[in-house]
């Protein structure tokens, strides 16, 4: 019987040894093309490094693992010397014609005097070289290609942690989170260490460690030591760490009878926590805030502005090296307003009064990180404050860790839309990058998809949007196919036929996910967990918290009028968007309800009428989910096994779910419509009071 164990657990072995994603795209496998191995190893013999500091320090011992592990051999660390070739030399200069052009992270890549130079004006500048040194073999460029020369478009580029000291993650579908609050300082988990390389490789330079619905417990001396010890792994691959605040800390933790930003004692003791700040974590990167928003204490509580808030942390930031970064996701219990214009009338009025160290941090669409919105209309109409980029990783509106949503289209969507704020070419990307507007404090974050599962994201393919997002923070100007490209390559395999199969799934996968969820500019359809779909919905305790107030499905039409007709959120716009936009005859369909309420029996430009139209988007797109299982199904030979059953079984999970918010809309609407569902499509299979107990099941998990 041992012996038959032993034989039986022998055989699984291998099965055990799949990918489990954790390594994610820095995988460094050795390169299989023999010839091109060949070539990088002549150029490669040695590593000479001019300086020393912990980040180059990082530089040298990243570029000897990721060349021992493609290159299948060690290549040794020398001291620099002008005689030697052959070999790659990290060099610092802060003047010169190699770094003249240069921003203090850029790099160049260049072949000089026999060696392949990475050369900056900072040791992080070099760390980022390595890294894209690393990524160009990693994807197999050609040897005379690897010059290269990069500057980072926006300065500050973050991740935003949603993270709870008890360990939960608002909006976390990866596990827990990865911060061991209750261990640290004392121990130290790899994996901090791990998260920081991975956030480096991509040029991500800053972390927000905790919720924006903020615990006061994160200011208190104790657990600041455990923020320093954090500070502590991250800073030799250039990250700082960033904490949200709560607004009204001086009461809860300081005693003090009120938080308002005008009382000389709170901001006293503003004062006072982050000097006690800084002589714990010298490098602190800064404060986020979210004040006044879904009952978070703010300023307006005391009868103040969202400026009066800010100011007082501005001033108290004042001596020290960070900044303060406000966000402008408010809106208010009013059921006679729009929520879509609630940000821009509490934020534009105050352009030019935020103080020197302020950035006011903007959703990228009007609502709540949907699946498909029209840009924030705060872009370009706040000239004189510098805006900040946010955008969402976790999938909160995506379909959690089970949908297949690759988001780099949803974020170039946003980030190449016009604002026309100084006429044609005005886009978002130049606002938030400062040269629109000659922001010197340029910011773009995510909000992370990271936890404690093993593949850090959850969903395996999902790491793919952490990725992305790094690459399009550094820069912006980079193509959604050009970054699933590497990203595969430096993942999941370079197989040529299997590479093209998953460049196409990732680049179809939003626009599948929105035909069946959200599609002609639907929006919110779920529950309070934000997943089970619930069209019906209307009963909350504030009218913008239900489903019936976005979508407003009546007997005459569908949509949210948002015209002059109606809310008038477009007047929001400059007269150049508006122009797209306002005319439901030419408006884009997928923008469409976003800004018309529309008759059920409207002819559209697609040759169908509206219904048929939503139909239509409801049933291809739950459809297209096999497509997607077919297509992966097709690469199975050249992806990782484990990896691969893992993605299958979720795609059959999603096809499921699909299928049941296809019927949730589809049986819905129809009771408004009273239209058949047209050819060829078939009738769901269940009933509306089916699809309404089953969500009834869900909530009750």
């Amino acid at each position: 019987m041992k012996r038959l164990l032993f034989l039986y657990l022998l055989l699984l072995a291998p099965l055990a040894k799949g990918d489990d994603g954790y390594q994610l795209w820095l995988k460094y496998d050795r390169i299989s093309n023999a010839s091109l191995r060949t070539s990088y190893t002549r150029s490669m013999q040695f590593i000479a490094t001019e300086g020393s500091s912990p980040i180059l320090n990082t530089a040298t011992d990243e570029l000897r693992q990721g060349l021992k592990g493609l290159l299948g051999q060690s290549i040794p660390s020398v001291k620099a010397s002008g005689n030697r070739t052959g070999g790659i030399l990290l060099r610092i200069t802060p003047m010169g014609a190699d770094v003249k052009d240069l921003t203090a992270e850029g790099y160049r890549i260049v072949k000089r005097q026999g060696n392949l130079q990475i050369v900056s004006q900072t040791d992080a500048g070099v760390l980022y070289g390595v890294f894209a040194l690393l990524r160009q073999l990693q994807v197999n460029r050609p040897l005379d290609s690897l010059v290269a020369v990069s500057r980072p478009k926006v300065k500050f580029r973050m991740l935003n942690h949603w993270d709870n000291p008890n360990a939960t993650i608002e909006r976390g579908y990866a596990g827990e989170s990865m911060w061991k609050w209750y261990e640290l300082p004392e121990t130290i988990s790899p994996r901090y260490r791990d998260y920081a390389r991975a956030n480096a490789s991509i040029g991500i330079n800053g972390t927000v460690l905790n919720n924006v619905n903020a615990s006061p417990r994160l200011l208190t001396g104790e657990y600041l030591k455990k923020v320093a010890a954090l500070a502590d792994v991250f800073r030799p691959y250039g990250i700082k760490v960033y904490l949200s605040v709560n607004f009204a800390a001086p009461k809860i933790l300081g005693g003090l009878k009120t938080s308002d930003p005008l009382d000389p004692q709170v901001r006293q003791w503003w004062a006072n926590k982050v000097k006690e700040i800084y002589q714990t974590i010298p490098d602190f990167g800064g404060f986020l805030v979210k004040a006044n928003s879904e009952g978070e204490p703010g300023p307006q509580d005391y009868g103040r502005t969202h400026a009066d808030g800010a100011n007082m942390l501005d001033e108290a930031m004042k001596p020290y090296p960070g900044v303060v970064i406000w966000r402008a996701f408010v809106y208010k219990a009013d059921p006679n307003a729009d929520r879509f214009k609630a940000a821009f009338e509490e934020f534009v009025p105050f352009d030019g009064k935020f103080g020197s160290k302020v950035i006011v941090q903007v959703k990228n669409g009007p609502i709540d990180f949907q699946p498909r919105e029209p840009f924030s209309p705060i872009f370009g109409r706040m000239p004189h404050t510098p805006l900040g980029m946010e955008f969402q990783l976790t999938q909160e509106y995506l379909g959690f860790a089970t949908h297949l949503v690759y988001e780099a289209p949803l974020f170039k969507e946003c980030l190449d839309a016009d604002t026309y704020v100084s006429g044609k070419g005005s886009t978002v990307a130049k606002v938030i990058d400062g040269s629109l507007h000659g922001y010197e404090r340029t910011l773009m974050a995510g909000v992370a998809n990271t936890g404690s599962d093993r593949n850090w994201t959850g969903h395996p393919l999902a790491q793919a949007n952490w990725y992305a997002f790094g690459r399009l923070a550094w820069d912006h100007s980079l193509t959604s196919e050009q970054i699933a490209d590497e990203w595969i390559r430096m993942t999941l395999t370079h197989e040529p036929v299997a590479v093209r199969r998953i460049r196409h799934m990732l680049l179809r996968s939003r626009d599948i996910y929105v035909n069946y969820n959200t599609p002609m500019g639907l929006s919110r359809p779920w529950t309070g967990v934000h997943f089970a779909p619930e069209p019906w919905q209307n009963k909350s305790p504030r009218p913008d918290w239900t489903a019936v107030y976005y979508h407003r499905a009546d007997s005459l039409g569908l949509g949210f009028d948002r015209t002059a007709t109606g809310s008038n959120a477009l007047s929001q716009y400059y007269p150049e968007v508006q122009k797209g936009w306002e005319n439901a005859e030419t408006c884009p369909l997928p923008y469409l309800l976003w800004f018309h309420h529309v008759p059920w029996d409207k002819p559209l430009s697609s040759g169908r009428n509206l219904w048929d139209e939503l139909c239509t988007h409801f049933y291809t797109g739950a459809d297209s989910v096999q497509w997607l299982q077919r297509e992966w199904a097709q690469v199975k030979p050249a992806v990782d096994p484990v990896l691969h059953a893992d993605v299958a079984g979720r795609l059959r999970t999603q096809y499921e779910e699909a299928i049941w918010w296809r019927d949730a809309w589809v049986l819905y609407l129809q009771e408004y419509a009273r239209r058949p569902i047209p050819t060829p499509f078939q009738k769901p299979k269940r009933t509306l009071v089916d699809v309404k107990e089953s969500v009834n099941v869900y909530l009750l998990r």
